[in-house]
């Protein structure tokens, strides 16, 4: 007997389709979502247009470890309320295919995307997030060699300032310079030129402003009164300020720790009892969100079989309702336990396990309850709620019209 039988292949492939669109789609809209956000950032520090997508690039691990879930959800519901509404779960159900035979394959799912996720949560994310926010700083502190901000006063080190008319081929051809350097001995040159250009040298921490066709003022202790000069082309050196090291990854950054290093600074005395209490939290987080995931199949199956002649999607909706305020209520519940006001036991692992009961309770009404129709309440309520408002809807139109003066 085959493993996999010609059943569990075709419904492989009909949850293979909607969790790959699911999972692309999410990951587009959340990285469009931030997209135009960091166009504007990597702008208004002056920095190349390739940095905006190296920084997404950090964000996908992130985005996909809240898609995977989701996508996992919609992909096996859709499965089988295709088979549903179809019949086809019917004839299944028929030729003595269980509830847990047609388990397999999504559980074949569920554990190979959480093997996935327990990748990208507990190492992937840490670094990629670490290293967007090394971009960041390197944009703020001018690492990534950002152009010159244009009409603007930049300050070039120590008692140097440029301001640019145009600015073309990332700062190497300026136009309408004016620059001022005053230094420590009490010498002062103040210049303004109609075009030049930056120029790299041998030392990596020098560069050379060369000015063209312009005029200078300059001051010195050494000489009396002011030197006025016109010039066709002036090299001004420039020393570049030395650049801060960025901090290291992890520490007190919860976010960037992996599960190991979690654990480890969850259990070191020598950090604060609030850094300790937020690492623990987070490792707790990241651990009941990967838990749920093996849940996922059974709340997907139970929300997915609409009741007889009925062609609702009200499943589909109320499981994306049901997965994002579990996940808000871990992030509500994780920053509770950060603060040390109670444990990760009670306000991550006690919502777990309340939410676990609820699924098992509504697959075990499917699966074993004869004529069970988890969705089915729900839905009555819905339909209840709808006639309910159509009638006060009705009720209030015709009082608005019996109201309404006429016109003789």
């Amino acid at each position: 007997m085959k493993f996999l039988t010609a059943n569990d292949r075709y419904i492989a492939r009909r949850i293979a389709i909607p969790l790959l669109a699911t999972l692309v789609i999410a990951a587009m809209l959340l990285v469009l979502d931030q997209m135009l956000r960091l166009f504007d950032f990597v702008a208004a520090e002056g920095g190349p247009v390739q940095v905006v997508f190296r920084m997404l690039a950090n964000l996908l691990p992130e985005y996909f470890s809240v898609a995977i879930p989701l996508a996992l959800m919609l992909g096996i519901l859709m499965a089988f309320r295709g088979l549903a509404t179809t019949s086809e779960l019917d004839v299944m159900r028929a030729v003595g295919i269980s509830y847990r035979r047609l388990l397999r394959v999504p559980y074949f799912y569920a554990l190979g995307l959480i093997a996935v996720n327990v990748a990208i949560v507990g190492y992937l994310q840490p670094y990629a997030l670490y290293y967007y926010e090394q971009l960041q700083y390197d944009l703020r502190s001018g690492a990534l060699g950002a152009s010159i901000k244009v009409g603007q006063f930049n300050k070039l080190g120590d008692g140097i300032t440029l301001r640019v008319e145009q600015s073309q081929d990332n700062g190497t051809d300026l136009s309408g310079i004016f620059v001022d350097v005053g230094t420590k001995q009490g010498e002062h040159f103040t210049a303004t030129a109609q075009s030049g250009q930056f120029l790299s040298t041998d030392d990596p921490n020098l560069l050379l402003l060369r000015l063209r066709d312009g005029t200078a003022i300059q001051q010195s202790p050494k000489f009396e009164g002011t030197r006025v000069l016109t010039f066709s082309l002036q090299d001004l050196p420039i020393d570049l300020p030395e650049m801060d090291r960025f901090r290291m990854r992890g520490g007190v950054k919860d976010q960037e720790n992996t599960f190991f290093e979690l654990l480890s600074v969850a259990r070191n005395p020598s950090f604060s009892v609030e850094t300790r209490n937020a690492a623990w939290a987070n490792f707790n987080f990241r651990a009941v969100e990967l838990a749920v995931m093996l849940l996922i199949p059974l709340l997907a199956l139970a929300l997915a079989v609409p009741p007889k002649r009925s062609t609702s999607a009200l499943g589909i909706v109320f499981s994306v309702i049901l997965l994002v305020t579990y996940h808000k209520v871990n992030e509500f519940g994780e920053g509770v336990a950060a603060l040390g006001r109670t444990s990760p036991f009670v306000s991550l692992w006690l919502p777990f396990f309340a939410f676990a009961a609820l699924i098992i309770w509504m697959y075990y009404v499917l699966a074993y309850v004869p004529g069970g129709q988890p969705i089915g309440a729900i839905e009555k309520r819905v339909d209840k709620f709808a006639k309910w408002l159509r009638r006060r809807f009705r009720i209030g139109r015709s009082r608005s019209e019996q109201t309404e003066p006429t016109i003789p």
